[in-house]
Parts: structure tokens; sequence; C-alpha cells
């Protein structure tokens, strides 16, 4: 056999044909999506609650509202409602100008400061980012704060010269910016990614599981209804859920030691996480068969881009945004995050992620039903009788 034939081969051409194809794939994915960042970070929205009497709360929220690079700020919330939407992550970030600000900045007092709330249960980049931009902004307050800006703009408010000179001193050493952390993820990159690592583990190994079973499903037609089959297939992936989700849990609680109180609702989430990543996935290996493998990958790395925990919604191209409303792997990683490190409920993650499940068995259900062909089931004397004139064809040969 020469080599050029050997090329020619089933196993070879396929070969030739995955590697070149996930390249592309691969790269043709995660480089699009990834030039988000920093480049859509104007897209994340912010709000700034102004409730200073004073003259300096509106001077500031004024200059950050033209100056910060974003797109959308919010400025008609109030701060209940800020820190509200900033707990759900619609917000990325919360600039708060007490009421008396300008009050206790010309007294000198202490509490003459802004909060700057960030949410650090979510995507990495939100949070980091944000860092920055308020470590910048307190950068920019202080100097505009400082004795001879301040001596200005006392005195452009009438105060006489000498008077102006000894508030300014007092603006100049009083001013702080208030930077306050909710929902603070432990130190350590296993904490942050531990969300997603959970949802891809329970992803990856129900892709597989989906082809596996799918692939049984078919070997066995002929030997029960195609009703019966599809019920084993749900079944065995209902054990593997089960068996595979404690062992993932065993192992995020040996490194990561999450509260054992959340031992349970995590449980069920991951067994609900593979329930969901199986059925959505079986949808082309049910069309396709095995081949659909093909197209189940890149589906799966368009989602790790998806899922928001790198990269919110606001920040993602389009075809990212798209696929994180009907992505699995999106609303596992929110209600994770929420589970693990938020205040808030993850309930609506859940129930996102269940609906997009039962609508993937659903389909599964007509796919198996209305293309899938039926067979006869070859009862027990059939069977018998094949066997025993099997035998016979074997004793006379």
């Amino acid at each position: 056999m020469k080599f050029t034939q050997f090329l020619k081969t089933k196993g070879a051409s396929a070969a030739i044909f995955m590697g070149i194809f996930y390249a592309i794939a691969m790269l043709g994915i995660f480089l699009p999506g990834y030039s988000a960042v920093p480049g859509n970070i104007d897209k994340l929205p912010i709000a700034i609650v102004n409730q200073d009497a004073g003259e300096y709360g509106e001077k500031i929220a004024g200059q950050l509202q033209k100056n910060l690079p974003f797109k959308e700020i919010e400025t008609d919330l109030t701060n209940k409602k800020a820190l509200n939407e900033l707990e759900h992550n619609d917000l990325a970030l919360v600039v708060h100008i007490p009421k008396k600000f300008s009050e206790n900045l010309q007294k000198g007092e202490v509490s003459s400061s802004i909060d700057f709330t960030i949410n650090e249960a979510g995507a990495q980049t939100v949070s980091s980012t944000m860092k920055s931009v308020v470590t910048e902004i307190n950068s920019q307050l202080s100097t505009q704060f400082s004795q001879q800006t301040a001596e200005g703009v006392l005195m452009n408010f009438n105060v006489p010269k000498e008077q102006a000179a000894q508030l300014a001193k007092k603006i100049e050493t009083t001013y702080s910016g208030n930077v306050v952390t909710i929902n603070e993820v432990p130190d350590g990159m296993n904490n942050n990614m531990l969300p997603m690592f959970l949802t891809m583990a329970g992803y990856t190994g129900a892709m597989i599981g989906a082809m596996q079973l799918v692939s049984a499903f078919r070997e066995s037609r002929g030997k029960a209804s195609k009703k019966r089959l599809f019920t084993y297939v749900q079944i065995t992936a209902l054990m593997i859920s089960v068996v595979s989700s404690l062992v993932a849990l065993g192992i995020a609680y040996l490194v990561n030691k999450p509260s054992g109180d959340l031992f349970l609702s995590l449980a069920g989430q991951q067994v609900l996480n593979y329930m969901v990543c199986f059925n959505f996935t079986a949808i082309v290996i049910f069309l396709m068969g095995d081949a659909g493998m093909i197209l189940n990958l890149p589906i799966l790395l368009i989602q790790t881009l998806a899922n928001g925990s790198t990269i919110t919604r606001d920040m993602m191209y389009l075809p990212y945004e798209w696929m994180s409303h009907i992505s699995p792997m999106y609303y596992s990683v929110q209600a994770y995050f929420a589970n693990l490190f938020g205040s808030i409920s993850p309930s609506p993650y859940i129930w996102s992620m269940a609906a997009i499940g039962a609508g993937a068995m659903v389909i599964n259900m007509a796919i198996v039903a209305f293309i899938h062909k039926p067979m006869p089931i070859e009862s027990k004397e059939m069977k018998a009788e094949t066997e025993s004139v099997k035998n016979a064809a074997e004793i006379t040969a």
C-alpha cells in the first residue's frame, strides 16, 4: 500500500479534515470574540446617583458623564434601584454622591466621600475594568480638589479670598473615594472560574454522552420500540448526571471549599445542567448521527465566550449575544455566580435553563417520532428461530 493510498483512507481523510476544520473553528470563534475586550468596554452600563444638594455634587456628576468612556450612563435612578440592578449585573458600576457631600467637603469633614460600588459576582473583565476606572476617577478628583483648584472654585462662588484659601486647604485633605465591593469572590482564579468549570464539566460530559447514547439508541433499533429506547436513553443520562455531578462537586469541595449549606442546591443544579446540555447537544446527534459532533464542538466553543463568565452580554458581538439567549451554559454560569457568591436568587437562571432543556427534549422527541423510520421489533420467537438457524448453519459448516 502506497502512502498516497493511505492518505485516501476514510480515517486519514477524516483526520485531515478535522485538523483543518477545528483550527478554523477555534481561531475563527475565539479571536473575534475576545477582540471585544477592551474594544467594547464602552458598552458597559453604569449609574451616577447624585443626591447632593450642593454645587460640588452637580459639578462632579456632570464631569463624570462627560468624561467617562461609557455610552450608557443612568442618572435618573435612586441609589436603592441602582444597587439592585448592580446585584443582578444589569449595571457594571454605581457612583453615589451622598446628600451632604458639598457641605461636608466645605467643612473639611472626613465623611465627604463618594461611593463607587462594584459587583464581583459576575464577568471577570467587568470587575477588573471597573476597579481600574475607579482608581482613575479618584486620581482625577483628587487633582480637581487640589488647593489651587478648590480655591478658584470657591472664589467663583463669591467666597472671600482668605476664607476660600482656608476652605481649599481642608478640601485638599478631606476628599476620599470609597470603593465598595459587593458579593466578594475569594482570592484565587480557581474561585473566579468555578462557575464556568462546573458548567463546562457537565456540558462536555453531556455532549460526549449524547454521542454514545444516541449511538446505542441506533444500534438497538428493532429490539424495542422507539419510545422505549428513547426512555432508556433519558434514564441512562439521568443516572450519569447524578454520578458525574457528585464526582464534580467532590473535587470542587476538595479544592475550593464552598459552603456546605450549598451542597444540595449545587448538586441539583449540576444534575439539571447535565440533562439540559445532554438534550441540547443530542439534537444534532439524533439528526446527523456521529457527524453531529462536527457541529456540536463549534457550538461549544461559541458558548465558552457567550456564557458570561469573562465578558457580559453588553460587551458581546451579536452572534455571541444571540447564542447567550439560548445557551444552557450562560444560564448555568449565572446561576452558579448567584448561588456561590451573590446575594440574589439563582431561580430565574435555573428556570431559563430548565426551559431550554424542556424545549430540547421536545425537539428530540419530534425527531425520533417523525424522522427516524420505524423498524419491526424482533420478537423472542423470531430471535430464537434466527439463533437456531444460525447455530445449525455453523454446525453444518
